[in-house]
């Protein structure tokens, strides 16, 4: 099949039922195609899953770590990475501080995942609630945002994340869920990188807020 008949047959691929967007991905580009560009219109929430388990064993190239601003581990979702994951953790964490001092709400750090099945751990910040007069929205949305960057800049294809600031932060579950489906479906409109993006629930009702919204997105 000659390189005319291949770009027709990807461009034809590329239309949805509802509608077209183009992304250019650029590995395909100089990889398959040797210079033809590579369109492909995935609807970002055909990128997006939603399971209800431990992030710890997911077998991604990320997860994500509902840190504290120290980077030293804590309770619930940060204390349960780094437990499994090995001083490995710690210890890049560690380095991280004598750099930068921390991590500031919203922003994110990578290191190695140690004995995880991931191949990194991106620690981000995220707000503690105080009645939503504090930009907690903005902040929160900064966390995936940032995260998500973080993986793309390290190659990764497939990231987990947890739900951010709904557990002792206690950010209120549905306004937090909403936030977090939205900017990961933003990013996901205008990058194809990452491929897929696991939103991993720890409990029953932010994993059917988050099957709710996927659904509104018009997955089944």
């Amino acid at each position: 099949m000659n390189l005319v008949n291949s770009l027709k047959i990807l461009i034809l691929r590329g239309f949805t039922k509802q509608k077209s967007s183009y992304f250019v991905d650029y590995q395909l580009f100089n990889t398959t195609l040797n210079g033809v560009l590579y369109y492909s219109s995935m609807q970002e929430s055909d990128r997006i899953e939603i399971t209800m388990g431990d992030i710890t064993k997911m077998k991604v190239d990320a997860i994500v770590n509902a840190a504290n601003s120290s980077l030293l581990g804590g309770g619930g979702v940060d204390g349960a990475i780094h437990r499994a994951g090995g001083p490995a953790i710690l210890e890049d964490c560690i380095r991280i501080r004598e750099k930068q001092g921390g991590c500031p709400t919203g922003e994110a750090v990578i290191t190695t995942a140690g004995k995880l099945p991931a191949k990194y751990v991106i620690h981000t910040v995220g707000p503690v609630w105080h009645g939503g007069k504090s930009s907690e929205a903005q902040k929160l949305a900064t966390c995936y945002l940032n995260s998500l960057k973080l993986a793309v800049e390290n190659s990764c294809q497939t990231i987990a994340f947890p739900n951010i600031s709904t557990g002792v932060y206690g950010y209120p579950k549905p306004e937090a869920a909403r936030i977090a489906f939205t900017t990961v479906s933003e990013f996901l409109k205008e990058n194809t990188r990452p491929e897929k993006v696991i939103f991993v629930c720890f409990d029953p009702e932010n994993y059917q807020l988050m099957n709710n919204l996927l659904k509104e997105r018009g997955n089944p």
